[in-house]
């Protein structure tokens, strides 16, 4: 196991975060009530681009989570990505930081904006480019999902843990497919077809959709970029990451390589795959890539 930053402890450290994520629940679900409300919801949407939307519960939990590792930790040497503090100017990120928190206050904002429940906040530490804990929460469904190293737990408000159902599924036939909502493009949607899932689940976020994974509610997700278009950043990944490698499963390229984090762009293009086994995760990342090369779907 890692050794956390000189005078960190990880019970004390778990336990702030399970306080801080449980606030940041409370302002997300206060304007997730609003925004439901047509003549509210224009005061709660602060920009007018449709397709990256940011909310006042974005620039509210950021905020609040920032603050709070800052006044906790004020003496700890590591640096905070925020999705939102890069939308105002990356020049202030050290990317080369040693230890670093990456933030998405409100994963699946469009949803969020929809109405629906699939949102999620998230908030990883990364050591080294890699995330070694990681904080998924839920509000709606009322989940906190917390892992460090290969520990996870998952809690509801009042403290109950939740069983962890993750499904022991290995063919690509046999598998339930969790994909998006709002980013699905043509060429993903040719692979999906061609695999043949056993089941479709389309749902935001892409912590609601590993979470839907570890419950064993679906078995597998992809995220295909086309090049020279917007990617998942390391935002997205870096928690979801972290609790579905502590529940068994792993998250990778279609080559089976593992995400790097802190690039430049913070983008992850290409096709990632996210699956239930780490074991038999090579061989899911194969038999994708050669439907992909037998229909030519995709460039690889």
């Amino acid at each position: 196991m890692i050794k956390l930053p000189f005078g960190v402890d990880i019970d004390n450290l778990i336990e702030d975060l399970r306080i801080f994520s449980w606030e940041a629940a409370e302002i997300l679900l206060f304007y997730s009530k609003r925004i439901k409300d047509n003549y509210q919801k224009k005061d709660i949407i602060k920009n007018n681009n449709d397709e990256d939307p940011v909310t006042l519960a974005d620039l509210k939990v950021n905020e609040l989570i920032i603050k709070r590792i800052k006044e906790k930790y004020m003496n700890i040497n590591w640096s905070i990505l925020s999705e939102e503090s890069v939308k105002i100017s990356n020049d202030c990120i050290d990317t080369d930081a040693e230890w670093l928190w990456i933030l998405d206050p409100l994963d699946g904002t469009k949803d969020f904006v929809q109405g629906t429940k699939n949102y999620a906040m998230h908030l990883a530490l990364n050591y080294n480019q890699k995330p070694i804990l990681g904080v998924v929460l839920i509000p709606e469904r009322d989940e906190l999902w917390i892992a460090h190293g290969d520990q996870l737990f998952c809690e509801n408000k009042e403290g109950l843990r939740k069983k962890i159902n993750i499904s022991e599924k290995r063919d690509l036939k046999d598998m339930s497919l969790v994909t998006s909502k709002n980013h699905r493009n043509e060429k993903l949607k040719e692979l999906i077809y061609k695999i043949n899932f056993k089941k479709i689940i389309v749902m935001g976020s892409i912590g609601c959709k590993v979470a839907s994974i570890i419950r064993g509610e679906s078995d597998i997700y992809m995220s295909l970029s086309m090049p020279g278009q917007s990617s998942p950043k390391d935002w997205d990944f870096a928690s979801p990451e972290a609790i579905l490698k502590a529940a068994g499963g792993a998250i990778t390229t279609i080559y089976n390589e593992e995400l790097i984090y802190n690039s430049k762009s913070f983008e992850h293009p290409g096709i990632i795959i996210a699956s239930n086994n780490k074991n038999n995760h090579k061989s899911v990342c194969n038999q994708v890539r050669e439907i992909i090369k037998k229909n030519n779907i995709y460039p690889i």
